[in-house]
């Protein structure tokens, strides 16, 4: 694909259109030496961020969530993505499953799908009743300024696919033995369902779409121009400040003080490649 840098300072494009990856990931780079003082900022002050992400299958969730974690600390940037609920999760209060995995003092937990999946797959497929919906649309409000009130930085991403593009992507799944994993009977019926999920989006984010924690939807036909909006504009959004850090300097190794090298015969590694 030939690529043409644009006048106006914008990362190079390919022929279609999208990002290159060349330019991709040059601006990533930038993008997580600002996550990593985020996370030394959240764990200097005690801070507490809740990052949501929602959309339909294919999407780009997963990726939009790599994209974030690659270079920072799994304990401190925890991926929560919660299986379908047991008979006993489903017995208890709806937000109850999710209250343990809510970020303490110092940490970043990100939901892969969360307490939204009531109002999404749970009503499109009939796994709850409309009361049962109804009953979150009131609730969800309240909760989440419980959560913001308790100084947790809350913040919601829908990341919004064309039909067209989930379609591709959906099929290049079927052909991709690396991705067929992604693809599952839930998927499957889905898919068929788009204006039912269109009209559950729109009746979600009416109900939820509040001063204290707001919707922000993401355009993702471009995966890669959405990995870097949406990092973009969460930073944006967190008040955190470069961190002060001493002058780092490798220490001198200690001298061999007698050692030889081992003549046990380890077992190496074929190297294949």
């Amino acid at each position: 694909m030939a690529r043409t840098d644009s006048e106006n300072g914008q990362p190079t494009k390919t022929e279609n259109g999208t990002l290159s990856y060349k330019a991709y990931r040059k601006a990533l780079f930038q993008l997580h030496v600002e996550l990593v003082k985020l996370q030394e900022w959240v764990v200097q002050t005690g801070s507490k961020v809740c990052i949501v992400f929602e959309g339909r299958d294919g999407a780009g969730k997963g990726g939009t969530i790599k994209a974030i974690t690659e270079r920072v600390s799994p304990r401190i940037f925890r991926v929560v993505a919660l299986p379908a609920p047991t008979e006993r999760e489903k017995s208890q209060m709806y937000m109850q499953r999710y209250v343990p995995h809510f970020p303490a003092a110092g940490e970043v937990v990100i939901f892969d799908r969360s307490w939204y999946n009531r109002s999404g797959v749970e009503r499109v497929m009939g796994f709850c009743s409309e009361q049962d919906v109804q009953s979150f649309f009131k609730a969800v409000p309240l909760i989440e300024r419980a959560l913001v009130e308790s100084g947790i930085i809350l913040l919601k991403y829908w990341l919004e696919v064309s039909s067209d593009e989930q379609t591709r992507r959906l099929e290049a799944r079927i052909h991709d033995g690396r991705k067929v994993w992604k693809l599952t009977d839930m998927d499957l019926r889905s898919y068929s369902r788009w204006y039912d999920y269109s009209r559950a989006r729109d009746a979600m984010i009416a109900a939820s779409d509040t001063e204290f924690a707001s919707w922000y939807i993401a355009n993702s036909n471009d995966k890669r121009r959405a990995r870097l909006n949406v990092i973009s504009d969460l930073l944006g959004r967190i008040p955190y400040k470069a961190p002060h850090r001493k002058k780092v300097m490798l220490p001198k190794r200690q001298k061999p003080g007698g050692y030889e090298e081992s003549n046990y015969p380890f077992k190496y590694v074929v190297e294949r490649f």
